[in-house]
């Protein structure tokens, strides 16, 4: 219970920050390989699912009330082909690598990484300044 006597329910933020975190850390990881393999004969593009689908398995859900909201641009933790419209080019030796569609995501990575650590450590400023008070 608060000071008003509202029952208050559990804080979820910090939980969905680790699963986005971890999250991140494995479409980093994806994104490094299909570089290191960018030259590689026949190797196929991989990514991430998004990570909206791990927030419809959470047992709460993001309420979007306004449609402008921001949308989730992050993912889940399996990796799949890139099906052939996700990928740029396929040159001729059958790899699909871009290495400009490849910075792009390592650009989505970082900023998403960025905005999670920025609303965790607001949220635990929020946290320390009602508990000195």
């Amino acid at each position: 219970m608060d000071r008003n006597g509202a029952v208050v329910g559990p804080l979820y933020l910090f939980e969905l920050a680790s699963s986005q975190a971890r999250y991140l850390e494995l479409r980093q990881s994806t994104i490094a390989t299909n570089v290191a393999n960018a030259n590689t004969p026949g190797y196929r593009a991989r990514d991430v699912e998004p990570f909206n689908k791990v927030l419809d398995t959470m047992p709460v859900r993001l309420a979007a009330t306004s449609p402008s909201h921001m949308q989730l641009s992050a993912a889940e933790t399996d990796t799949r082909a890139n099906a052939k419209k996700d990928s740029w080019e396929v040159v001729h030796s059958g790899n699909s690598v871009s290495l400009e569609q490849e910075m792009i995501k390592g650009n989505d990575v970082n900023r998403d990484y960025s905005m999670n650590s920025a609303v965790v450590r607001s949220f635990h400023r929020m946290l320390l300044s009602s508990v000195k008070t």
